[in-house]
């Protein structure tokens, strides 16, 4: 049996209602995981969206995945930046923290080590805003657990490939 692989899959798609329901669609109908997905506007003057999905599956479902996605309709391009090389991929979360004495002191230390910035305080909480990898915010979220941590809000991956090449 083949490894399970994760994958961050970039699709370029008319900016139109019903567009990201079929693109869900298509997971959902296959029984395909998404273990994140951001949709946002890219292209104003060409009304186009940029869809990011982080999914996983054996290299033959990652195959039918980009295959099928080909073959919606309002779909212009899509990129498994995975498999094209060199790309940054960074997620962005909001954690709040509520403690007080020692635990509040820690979690400031810790926040500090892994530039977390305070955008929200009060007398027994913070909200922290951080940006990195998947695995970094995983991290520090652990780290937060038994420091009070109360509430997590994350944006999923956003992705890009590196170098002159365009999407």
């Amino acid at each position: 049996m083949s490894a399970i692989e994760k994958h961050t899959i970039a699709v370029l798609v008319d900016n139109e209602p019903g567009v990201l329901a079929r693109v869900i669609g298509l997971f959902s109908g296959r029984g395909y995981n998404i273990e994140s997905l951001t949709v946002a506007e890219v292209d104003r003057a060409n009304n186009l969206s940029r869809i990011t999905v982080v999914t996983s599956g054996t290299p033959m479902i990652i195959v039918q995945i980009k295959a099928q996605l080909s073959r919606l309709v309002p779909i212009h391009t899509v990129r498994d930046l995975t498999d094209e090389g060199p790309h940054v991929e960074r997620e962005l979360a909001l954690i709040k923290v509520v403690g007080t004495g020692e635990k509040r002191i820690e979690s400031l230390r810790l926040a500090d080590i892994f530039r977390a910035r305070v955008v929200d305080s009060t007398i027994d909480s913070f909200v922290f805003e951080m940006t990195g990898s998947t695995e970094k915010l995983n991290a520090f979220i652990n780290l937060m657990e038994p420091l009070g941590l109360a509430d997590v809000s994350r944006t999923g991956v956003v992705a890009i490939s590196r170098g002159s090449a365009k999407f």
